[in-house]
């Protein structure tokens, strides 16, 4: 297996793990630790994690709304400019995640150089 697809599922499985006792930073931490372990070239270190917790948000933030008719999710979905579109909002708050997890796993990677030299 390659680097990227390992650093593709320890950072997902970490960060489901993390978001059970961390609030929502916890994806950070998962993407921050995982690119330290699991280092990754330049664009590599930022979609990779990006694309783990994308796919974890968007899933589980589907998961969690259908559960209740996407009533809640229409509510949050009004206050913000989406109008009223509950599936707008779970993909603006993957990529919300994704960013985050993005960044910090470039951070990982740049904590690991400056560790190395």
């Amino acid at each position: 297996m390659n680097t990227k697809t390992m650093n593709f599922i320890i950072t997902l499985i970490l960060s489901i793990s993390l978001s059970f006792i961390l609030p929502w930073w916890g994806i950070m931490v998962a993407a921050a630790i995982t690119s330290f372990i699991i280092p990754l070239k330049k664009l590599p270190g930022f979609m990779i994690p990006f694309l783990a917790v994308f796919l974890f948000w968007f899933v589980y933030s589907y998961w969690l709304s259908d559960g209740n008719d996407f009533i809640l999710a229409k509510k949050i979905a009004i206050l913000l400019p989406l109008g009223a579109n509950a599936y707008l909002l779970i993909l603006v708050t993957a990529l919300i995640g994704g960013i985050a997890a993005g960044i910090a796993g470039i951070f990982g990677n740049q904590f690991r150089q400056l560790i190395n030299n």
